[in-house]
């Protein structure tokens, strides 16, 4: 039994890699970011569930072009943070500022506050669906 759970590791270990998904893409974050889940929920909307998170950057930390399948609403808590969203102007998010990045909007974010960053984010978005999706 035990050699048959390490082939299976093995294996999908394997195709994770060969399908380029990452430990981002499986909602894990990259290095330097950590995400704290908060709540994930349904609500009145059919179809739409909330999911709601504290993610922490450390100095520098980037991740990378993805999207969201529902709209996300970002709440500065610390530091400042640059955000590259499709369509739009690049802005820098500080402290107390608030922003909406539309359904299915590619974008990336940058830590540039010389320290630690953390943001509350705020994702309604379609039932059972991932969090992520990445630009390929």
């Amino acid at each position: 039994m035990m050699k048959y759970r390490l082939v299976a590791a093995t294996l999908i270990a394997i195709l994770t890699c060969l399908t380029g998904l990452d430990a981002w893409s499986q909602n894990a974050p990259p290095p330097g970011i950590k995400r704290i889940d908060l709540l994930k929920q349904n609500i009145s909307a059919p179809g739409r569930e909330v999911v709601q998170v504290v993610i922490e950057f450390e100095d520098g930390a980037t991740a990378p072009r993805h999207a969201h399948p529902g709209d996300e609403l970002v709440f500065m808590l610390e530091g400042s943070l640059d955000y590259a969203i499709e369509g739009q102007r690049p802005t820098t998010l500080k402290v107390g500022q608030v922003l909406l990045i539309p359904q299915g909007a590619f974008h990336s974010v940058k830590n540039v506050s010389g320290g630690k960053a953390r943001e509350l984010a705020t994702y309604i978005v379609e039932t059972g669906k991932p969090l992520l999706k990445f630009a390929d």
